[in-house]
């Protein structure tokens, strides 16, 4: 919990980007504003500052991080040697800067989540809370195929026993010694909104209304938010693998009654076996023993990851 000696605290702003030239200028004035006028209300510390992460980006997004750090002090600057995905480049920023603040927000570069509510964040960490979460309260800027398979993997992942805070993406404030604690959690398999519930300390939440993306365009498309999804599910369930066992249990008693009813069948009733009551039992089966196969599959491409234990992100430059 934060200290019960009120005091300025230092915040950091830790923002991913991936090819995000487009709109980083814009966040660029909107965060570093932001926490000018923090620091003028005397909310947050004179040396509290915005952290843009380069995630491998191939356009000049480092380059104008690059410039900006040296325009304005507010600004610092992490370089990854690739491409490491949202949350590699997430966790970068958060363990880079564990140690350098008292609190740390992150967001994603194009703005789409409501900076104003950061203030909000403050308040409730000065407050006491560890955690804070930004909750949207509605999805009316999604298409109905977002919002429809959003609302599902949330409605699923608590189906599965995943503690998850709903209608919560990486937008939050945590405590410098909450992210102390992120750095005992060591999977190579991210899902950092799963990781932050388990962590335990005192946590509360935020609503805003997501805005529109002013420029660019979305980096997770349908084949990335369902691998995404799926890393959160396997990451944090075993229920699939359990539901692998009532399968392969049902199947076989499905079959035992089916060979009781074809006995039956051939001593009593007379009747031939035709083509359908061969090939559909094959198929039937056959899908399932794929299916089952396939999240056994999975599961076990988790384990060899974790197994190897390769670093999770590679820092190639930082700018202080």
């Amino acid at each position: 919990m934060a200290d019960s000696v009120q005091k300025t605290p230092r915040l950091a702003i830790v923002v991913p980007c991936y090819n995000e030239e487009e709109v980083l200028p814009v966040t660029k004035d909107t965060l570093t504003n932001l926490v000018s006028d923090l620091i003028k209300k005397k909310k947050v510390s004179d040396d509290s500052f915005v952290a843009f992460v380069d995630d491998g980006s191939r356009d000049i997004t480092w380059k104008l991080i690059e410039q900006f750090s040296k325009e304005n002090a507010l600004i610092k600057g992490v370089k990854l040697s690739r491409n490491f995905g949202h949350q590699g480049a997430l966790l970068a920023g958060l363990n880079t800067f564990t140690n350098s603040a008292d609190c740390v927000v992150s967001i994603d570069a194009d703005l789409q989540d409501d900076v104003k509510v950061i203030e909000d964040m403050v308040d409730k960490y000065n407050e006491g809370f560890d955690i804070v979460y930004g909750v949207r309260n509605q999805r009316k800027t999604d298409t109905f195929f977002k919002r429809t398979t959003a609302l599902g993997f949330y409605k699923l992942m608590k189906w599965l026993g995943v503690e998850i805070i709903y209608n919560h993406a990486d937008y939050r404030l945590t405590s410098s010694r909450v992210l102390q604690q992120l750095n005992n959690y060591n999977e190579v398999n991210l899902f950092l909104r799963g990781i932050f519930p388990l962590i335990g300390y005192p946590s509360t939440q935020v609503y805003y209304d997501r805005l529109e993306r002013f420029a660019g365009e979305s980096k997770y498309p349908l084949k990335k938010m369902l691998a995404f999804a799926f890393d959160g599910i396997s990451s944090f369930s075993v229920k699939p693998l359990r539901m692998v066992s009532i399968i392969g249990f049902l199947v076989f008693f499905v079959s035992v009654i089916m060979a009781i009813y074809s006995l039956i069948s051939y001593f009593y009733l007379g009747t031939v076996p035709g083509w359908t009551s061969i090939t559909l039992p094959i198929y039937f089966i056959s899908g399932i023993q794929i299916l089952c196969i396939g999240i056994i599959g999975e599961y076990l491409g988790k384990v060899y990851k974790e197994v190897k234990a390769r670093p999770r992100f590679v820092i190639e430059t930082v700018l202080q």
